[in-house]
């Protein structure tokens, strides 16, 4: 079984505590409730600093329920038993090196010299359970050993807990369809003397990762490191097919989205054999842009991408665009959008035997410089399907919500720091990003072991600097009684009661 029958419940002390911190803060920032006084309300003056005797406490206490959560569902034992890349465990098992590097990040790490930090603090060390971990040598050198072969290994083990995560925290509905996106980016380094690095047409040395991820989890399923001048869609088919195996152990179907580059006519039909669903971008080209010219009047339709809200209540009087009057008196040339409209036509690629959907978005827009008007522009955007489910607008739309990928790519960047490529080598960079970007599936899968709907949907979207703050650190002292460590929550957060809430079912979770 899942869950036991009776329901998990924040013990009643903890209720209890949690209240009165809610009530003492929503008491603290009332604003009818604000004490007169003169001078500077940061008003702290006989202040001193002292050394606690016995109780130690770490600033991340949320870490406990992620290292929970790695256990509880098979990730440690299958790292350990999918990797091979020690001969003899002195003391430390594979698993530890990943979880090291990941919780590394996951505490808001953002290099490998922020591990030293970690390993001479005595209370992090004991909320692990460990007597010491990885220096940041030790785990450069550990990346190092990776080969090819190997970070296959790690990717797989990693995937392994997920098919069976997703059956039982998304619903019937909810795994109806997994939406796979694939994007490439730019991942630069200053260094001069790491192989395999490359400099791409704009310049820019470095590495240049593929990533594919799980568009309903916001999860990243593959991630490659290449050479800084290879194109986006190098090697997509192969990853995108791995990841659709992986997808179809928990969803009914898949769909592939992608842009410009990585519409790749010469899989659509295989694709389409086996029933995986596609729609990407497609290039402007002369040709297309003809056909979609000589379409009749009625064929297109107005596309409306928003739906207009009706405002209730007092509304405050808008500021002045400071913007649009600089541009005015500069006379910068500007391009407004004046309306969208869609169609639709059969289109068969070269290297298709069949004809698909090409749905055309045009563009009304007018140019202008400054205030005075110069001439009317159409541009048209293009996107082929083998999607017959959805309408001509709601194929745009579902197109260009791919731009959500662009948001886990930032954070995977600047959030984790997991693309910074700290290692002397192409395959031990790609190593270390994996490794770092487990962070982020830790945070997903902690959000689908959330209870409510909504907060789940939040936790999955909410970027990493936030996430860090309202769960991860969390001021806890740690207390060793037994055979227990015992996470004992000093501040507050209105997180908190959601924690406790999730950690219960993390604890049940038995997925190995």
């Amino acid at each position: 079984m899942f869950y036991r029958k009776r329901a998990f419940r924040v013990k009643a002390k903890d209720s209890r505590i949690l209240r009165k911190r809610k009530a003492e803060i929503e008491a603290r920032i009332d604003r009818t409730n604000f004490p007169k006084r003169e001078g500077p309300v940061l008003s702290a003056r006989n202040i001193h600093y002292e050394m606690a005797d016995r109780a130690r406490a770490i600033d991340c206490g949320g870490l406990g329920a992620f290292h929970v959560l790695a256990r509880n569902t098979g990730l440690i034992d299958a790292l350990d038993a999918r990797l091979n890349l020690l001969k003899a465990h002195l003391p430390y098992r594979e698993s530890d090196h990943v979880l090291n590097i990941a919780y590394n990040a996951l505490t808001g790490g953002t290099c490998l010299d922020d591990l030293e930090r970690r390993r001479n603090d005595a209370a992090y060390l004991d909320a692990l359970g460990a007597e010491r971990i990885p220096d940041p040598t030790t785990a450069g050198d550990f990346a190092r050993r990776f080969s090819e072969r190997d970070v296959l290994a790690l990717m797989e083990a990693i995937n392994s807990a997920r098919p069976e995560l997703w059956r039982r925290r998304l619903s019937r509905r909810e795994r109806s369809r997994a939406v796979i996106d694939v994007d490439g980016t730019m991942a630069p380094t200053t260094g001069e003397r790491k192989e395999g690095m490359e400099i791409n047409h704009k310049g820019e040395w470095g590495y240049h990762p593929l990533l594919v991820s799980l568009a309903n989890t916001q999860e990243p399923l593959c991630l490659v490191n290449r050479p800084g001048n290879r194109p986006s869609h190098e090697g997509a088919p192969e990853w995108l097919d791995r990841a659709s195996e992986l997808a179809l152990k928990a969803f009914d179907k898949v769909c592939f989205r992608g842009d410009t580059d990585f519409a790749l006519t010469g899989h659509f039909d295989r694709w389409d054999k086996a029933g995986q669903e596609f729609v990407f971008g497609v290039d402007a080209r002369k040709a297309l842009v003809a056909q979609a010219e000589s379409l009749p009047g009625k064929g297109w339709k107005r596309l409306n991408r928003r739906v207009a809200l009706t405002l209730t209540g007092e509304t405050r009087r808008r500021p002045e665009n400071v913007k649009q009057a600089i541009v005015e008196e500069r006379e910068f040339e500007v391009i407004e959008l004046k309306g969208e409209w869609v169609a639709e036509f059969a289109y068969r690629p070269g290297k298709c035997n069949r004809s698909y959907r090409m749905v055309v978005a045009r563009k009304d827009l007018a140019v202008g410089k400054g205030q005075q008007w110069l001439f009317d522009d159409i541009r048209h955007f293009f996107y082929i399907t083998n999607r017959t489910d959805l309408t001509a607008a709601e194929v745009v739309l579902f197109a260009n919500a791919r731009c959500n990928q662009e948001n886990l790519i930032e954070q995977l960047k600047n959030g984790l720091n997991a693309l910074r490529m700290p290692t002397g080598d192409l395959v031990s960079n790609w190593a270390y990003a994996v490794m770092a970007s487990l962070a982020w599936t830790l945070k997903a899968w902690f959000a689908l072991m959330t209870r409510d709907e909504a907060h789940r949907d939040e936790l999955l979207s909410m970027e990493f600097k936030r996430f860090l703050h309202w769960i991860v650190r969390t001021p806890c002292q740690i207390a060793r009684t037994g055979r227990r460590i015992v996470y004992r929550f000093l501040g507050y957060t209105e997180w908190l009661r959601t924690f406790f809430d999730t950690f219960g079912r993390i604890r049940r979770l038995k997925l190995a």
